[in-house]
């Protein structure tokens, strides 16, 4: 059982016997009234994002979500196949469920699947991906009244801001969290 000041963000719990994730907490104190929490939560099952006020007194149970290796195989339409690496079964995850994570899905990429009473819910990727740029727009020599930035293209039809030297066919490592660049990648020899 979590007490009140165990609910952080990202904390995985079980409420009205479903498991939710924590999106945002605040936590208030109300002097003789007591503490309560105003969260964000999302549904690892529908994806539906609820508020929710805890008060003082409250108590959830952890969800008990584990974790296997899973490698992304293709898409169609709104659904995104993959493939679990234990025993080979496939399974389908919907893009209201991956959310913006589709956005950093390639053919062939491994990611960590998380499980729930032996049911898929979602994946997780690595904080950092590497990418090939499809489509740059050329940057102009003295172009940087604007910041020095330009938007790019990736192999994945991501848009991504870069400095203005990417340009198409760079290999990029990408922040999958902040969906922000970090650097150029090293070649590989």
């Amino acid at each position: 059982m979590l007490n009140l000041t165990e609910i952080k963000t990202g904390k995985r719990i079980l409420w009205n016997e479903e498991p939710y994730v924590v999106v945002e907490y605040q936590h208030s104190f109300l002097g003789r009234g007591g503490a309560v929490m105003r969260t964000k939560l999302k549904n690892l099952l529908s994806g539906a994002i609820i508020d929710y006020t805890f008060q003082d007194k409250d108590k959830v149970d952890e969800a008990e979500v584990t974790k296997s290796k899973a490698q992304y195989l293709y898409h169609e339409g709104n659904e995104y196949s993959f493939m679990d690496m234990e025993d080979y079964d496939q399974f389908v995850l919907d893009k209201g469920t991956l959310g913006s994570l589709a956005d950093y899905l390639v053919d062939g990429t491994e990611v960590t699947m998380l499980n729930w009473n032996g049911r898929p819910l979602n994946v997780e990727l690595p904080i950092k991906m590497t990418f090939t740029v499809a489509d740059a727009p050329p940057g102009i020599k003295g172009d940087t009244a604007s910041g020095g930035d330009k938007v790019v293209v990736l192999e994945t039809g991501m848009q991504l801001t870069t400095p203005l030297f990417i340009k198409t066919g760079d290999r990029v490592v990408v922040n999958t969290e902040k969906g922000t660049y970090v650097s150029r990648a090293a070649e590989e020899k």
